[in-house]
This record gives structure tokens, C-alpha cells and sequence, in this order.
């Protein structure tokens, strides 16, 4: 079987944004990716001018925020290191039982993707935790022309992300035999260990 990977391009990210940008992507490819009855909900982003539908589960909002509680809490002890994420999904099926396979269960992946975060770290540590707060920002951590240019950059690349999906280029790629027994997992690593010496 085949599977589609998805590389996205690395996004600069200053801590405090790693939740909403996270949410909006991974949100988003589920949304596109459910296989089940969904409740379209549109949610806008408090960071930048942009909105985007999630499935309106809540059990699947819950999982993924606790994943990216993982990931920020990996960052906060691993500070200024690139990393990615990686969103999967798969199929299960059972293998035929024989004596020298242990595990009876194989995963099929048939869509992989990755998302590649370099997080720009400052002496102010930022609060990630309410997603509904307002963020205060201390002025003298960098330029307003530098914070601005970035920002921009960042939410250039997230449009660019969401056109993936507008143009319908991934649309037609999910398998037709993907029924509800696709699953997803997504986990995270140190980017350099996933690069040849």
C-alpha cells in the first residue's frame, strides 16, 4: 500500500502561538480526513485573521489539545531545538496467524503529516495554557518590525497550508476502504534524529 506524505514547510513559531497554530493545522486535516458523521464548527484564530473548521467532537478536540500539551511541555524542556509532529492515519488489519509473527494486528498507514516547527525562544517564558486569554507581549523582546515581518510569514504559510485543501488537491486522496477503522496518532521528535548524519 501506498501511503501519501505530506511534508509541510518549517514554521517559525514563538512560544506562545505553538497551541493555535497546532490546532488550526491538525484540526484541520482531521476535519478534512473524518470518516464519520461530523458538526462542522468554525473556529477563529485570537492570533491571526484566520478561521478554520473543526469536526465538533469533543472527544477528538480533547485528544488532540492533550497532544499538544505533550508537545509543549516536550519544548519547554528541550528549548531551542527544531521538531516535528507527525499526524497519521491507518487502517488496522489483522494478519494471518502464523509462528513466527508475535503481533497479530498491523498498522496500513496510507496518509502521513508532517509538521515542522522551529520555535523561537525568549528570556520571557509566554503562559500556553488558556487558549483564551489574551497573549501580552513585552515589546522589548524583539523589533516590531522583526516580530511583525514574522508574523506575517507565519500566517503566509498557514494560508498556504489551507490551500492544500481550497484547491481540492487532497481531496481525492484519502482511500475509498478507509472505513471507521482508520485511526490517528500523532507524536513528536527531535528533528535532528529523523536527518542522516
Amino acid at each position: 500500500m501506498n501511503c501519501e506524505v505530506c511534508q509541510l514547510n518549517e514554521l517559525e513559531v514563538e512560544h506562545f502561538e505553538i497551541r493555535e497554530v497546532l490546532r488550526c493545522i491538525l484540526h484541520t486535516v482531521v476535519f478534512h480526513r473524518a470518516l464519520g458523521l461530523v458538526r462542522p464548527k468554525d473556529i477563529d484564530l485570537e492570533l491571526f485573521e484566520i478561521t478554520y473548521v473543526q469536526c465538533g467532537d469533543a472527544e477528538l478536540e480533547k485528544k488532540i489539545d492533550e497532544k499538544i500539551d505533550q508537545f509543549i511541555g516536550w519544548v519547554e524542556k528541550h528549548p531551542n531545538k527544531k521538531s516535528q509532529i507527525c499526524l497519521s492515519f491507518y487502517e488496522v488489519k489483522n494478519r494471518q496467524p502464523s509462528w513466527f509473527i508475535a503481533n497479530k494486528v498491523e498498522r496500513l498507514y496510507w496518509e502521513q503529516w508532517y509538521i515542522n516547527l522551529n520555535v523561537a525562544q525568549h528570556t520571557k517564558a509566554h503562559s500556553s495554557k488558556s487558549h483564551h486569554s489574551k497573549v501580552v507581549v513585552d515589546p522589548r523582546e524583539s523589533a516590531p518590525e522583526e516580530r511583525s515581518a514574522r508574523r506575517a510569514a507565519l500566517e503566509a504559510s498557514l494560508r498556504e497550508f489551507f490551500g492544500f485543501f481550497w484547491n481540492g488537491h487532497f481531496q481525492e486522496d484519502a482511500p475509498n476502504w478507509a472505513s471507521n477503522h482508520a485511526e490517528l496518532i500523532i507524536k513528536f521528535q527531535e528533528l535532528y534524529h529523523l536527518l542522516p548524519s
